[in-house]
């Protein structure tokens, strides 16, 4: 399971000349917060490249209103790969999680990019080798993991200390950054103790990371504050002991 991905973001991986060709391919377009650039099941074959802000890529789980979020992506991220290859309907929804702003570039022109550039048509493959895989390990965890270990596991994704992304650690306290820009506001209790780690996320945006409903994931949070593993406040899980949370994400029992 994670929602950020490990490897270089595709802009960041193109060479001086590959990345001022495809950008030359589109244009600036900037989308408030909120808004779906892309949408499940539509019928468009642009790519995006992000340039400022976080988005986030979920699908429609079986349970009706509730969706799973399968990736965080920011800066250099390209998205919409697979709708302009293979010209089928839109297989995730893409919403910006604050100002955010992409270069757009329509799907024909893309494909006869990648056709004179194969090194950067590897750099798609790979990607979406990559991708694809982890929406099956979250799909996995869905049906095999109870929503405790889930959410055990999310939790200690996005407290590590060196992770980037929107809900990280080291997102909070520098605003010049595009990650706090789109970001939550934080807690305005107590601060918690800056040697423990803190996930800064509402219970209904946390449930959205696991594919559960905000009623379990508050039930398994309460469950976890009892054997004071966690602490919760207004947009905020603070790790009181990572190493039980650890456990429990393996299937252990406490």
């Amino acid at each position: 399971m994670g929602l950020l991905g490990d490897e270089l973001a595709f802009a960041q991986a193109l060479t001086v000349q590959e990345h001022e060709g495809v950008m030359a391919l589109g244009n600036r377009k900037r989308y408030p917060a909120d808004t779906h650039l892309l949408t499940e099941g539509e019928r468009s074959s642009h790519v995006l490249i992000i340039l400022h802000g976080w988005v986030t890529v979920s699908l429609a789980t079986d349970r009706g209103a509730t969706r799973l979020i399968l990736g965080l992506r920011g800066p250099g991220e390209l998205l919409g790969e697979m709708a302009a290859l293979d010209r089928h309907p839109r297989s995730a929804t893409v919403r910006a999680l604050g100002p955010t702003e992409a270069q757009v570039i329509g799907g024909d022109a893309f494909r006869r990019f990648l056709a004179l550039h194969p090194r950067v048509s590897g750099l798609v493959i790979r990607q979406l080798t990559f991708r694809l895989r982890s929406a099956d390990q979250e799909r996995s965890a869905l049906a095999s993991l109870t929503v405790l270990q889930r959410l055990a596991h999310r939790l200690i994704e996005l407290s590590k200390p060196d992770s980037s992304g929107p809900y990280s650690p080291s997102s909070w306290g520098t605003s010049a950054s595009s990650a706090s820009s789109t970001a939550p506001s934080p807690a305005t209790s107590s601060a918690p103790s800056a040697a423990r780690s803190v996930v800064h996320l509402a219970q209904d945006e946390l449930a959205a990371t696991v594919g559960a409903t905000r009623e379990a994931v508050a039930k398994a949070l309460r469950l976890l504050r009892t054997q004071n593993i966690v602490r919760t406040g207004n947009r905020m899980v603070e790790i009181l002991d990572p190493t039980l949370l650890a456990l429990l994400a393996d299937g252990h029992q406490e």
